[in-house]
């Protein structure tokens, strides 16, 4: 099990190797999302800026969030919470993040997820931020957390509607620039 130290010192590093410091990343640089700290004395909350994905609904938008890592990082995820409104099914109303590799470790209690499709502690800060603009690009509505979005159906048949939804999100997110 990580100790606070241990995960403190897993966080420092990947924030140096964040996107705009890391050299692996300087060499081979990943588009689409900034990170740092909230507070620069707290290195379990990060602020992620995630710009949508071209070719998408998202495409334009600026989308924050918070990443908050556990003490026992990286054996337990971090929990991700966009503060910027989002339409997608697979965010919470609440802004919260529900993509598989975000759920504990080990077998699914409700049988919807290989244990391979959930956290393990190889998982980076990138490799997150990765999965959620892929998320952006590919929704999940056959494990919906917007249930409103989702079920009553506006991103499987509803679809002009979601896509006003998402619009106003993304101008709302260029707006708070």
């Amino acid at each position: 099990m990580a100790s606070p130290s241990q995960a403190s010192l897993l966080l420092q590093k990947q924030l140096k190797g964040s996107y705009f410091l890391r050299a692996d990343l300087c060499k081979h640089p990943v588009d689409g999302f900034s990170a740092g700290l909230v507070d620069e004395t707290n290195l379990f909350e990060w602020s992620v800026t995630i710009m949508g994905p071209q070719d998408t609904l998202y495409e334009g938008g600026f989308f924050n969030a918070i990443m908050t890592f556990p003490s026992n990082y990286p054996n337990s995820p971090p929990t991700v919470k966009f503060t910027s409104d989002i339409w997608h099914p697979n965010v919470y109303p609440d802004g919260k993040v529900c993509i598989s590799i975000l759920h504990p470790p080990g077998e699914d209690p409700n049988g919807y997820e290989l244990a391979s499709e959930r956290w393990t502690p190889v998982h980076t800060v990138e490799s997150i931020v990765l999965s959620i603009i892929s998320m952006l690009s590919s929704p999940n509505d056959e494990s919906p957390a917007n249930v409103e979005a989702a079920v009553r159906k506006d991103w499987r048949e509803r679809r002009e509607e979601f896509r006003k939804k998402v619009s106003r999100c993304v101008r709302k997110s260029q707006e708070m620039l």
